[in-house]
């Protein structure tokens, strides 16, 4: 990027204060993608062992019903076990919704997206000398707002999330394309070569 204005200290430092918040939310994003993937595994295990636990209970109460003496005390002892296991797993989900949690995360991401974009749109307007610092600090100021109003409401992240996020972001190069990658989901007259 060529500064070549006096205030080219003060340019500089306005830049990397919006790379620096660019990053950050490139990280958010992720994370709450991942918080997103996350919760929707749990739900479905949740829901397997819910099934899985219906089907012993039922079969317990079935034997019960037509397994004759021998069999109806100790199947309905299971079944009353197994129907306990289930009642205390259906307070477990209805106390967290992992369901409403990863619709809660991947609302964030969506919003997180949006200012990620606008932060990078920043960048290329700064680097094309399109904005002044002035109204580049304003627009930095409005994304700031906009981050405070999302993270607000924003469900907390957890650990594992970040550490997936990150071998994602670092590793997997989960946000990047190549000039080929990206070429070939453009038409032959916006591509690069």
């Amino acid at each position: 990027m060529a500064l070549n204005s006096p205030d080219d200290l003060d340019a500089q430092a306005l830049v990397a204060q919006i790379r620096e918040c660019y990053g950050r939310v490139v990280y958010a994003t992720k994370t709450h993608e991942k918080c997103a993937d996350l919760c929707t595994r749990r739900l479905g295990h949740l829901k397997i062992w819910q099934i899985i636990l219906s089907a012993v209970t039922t079969s317990g109460l079935l034997a019960a019903l037509f397994g004759g003496d021998k069999v109806s005390y100790p199947a309905t002892l299971v079944a009353a076990l197994i129907s306990l296991l289930l009642l205390a797993l259906n307070a477990y989900a209805k106390d967290i919704d992992p369901g409403q949690q990863a619709e809660k995360h991947k609302k964030t991401a969506s919003q997180l997206w949006d200012v990620r974009e606008s932060y990078l749109s920043l960048l290329a307007d700064l680097h094309d000398q399109r904005l002044t610092s002035e109204k580049a600090s304003a627009k930095r100021d409005e994304l700031q707002a906009r981050l405070v109003a999302i993270y607000g409401s924003a469900p907390r992240t957890n650990p594992k999330a970040y550490a997936d996020a990150s071998r994602g972001l670092k590793e997997q190069e989960e946000l990047t394309f190549s000039d080929a990658e990206i070429d070939a989901f453009l038409p032959p007259s916006l591509r690069s070569r």
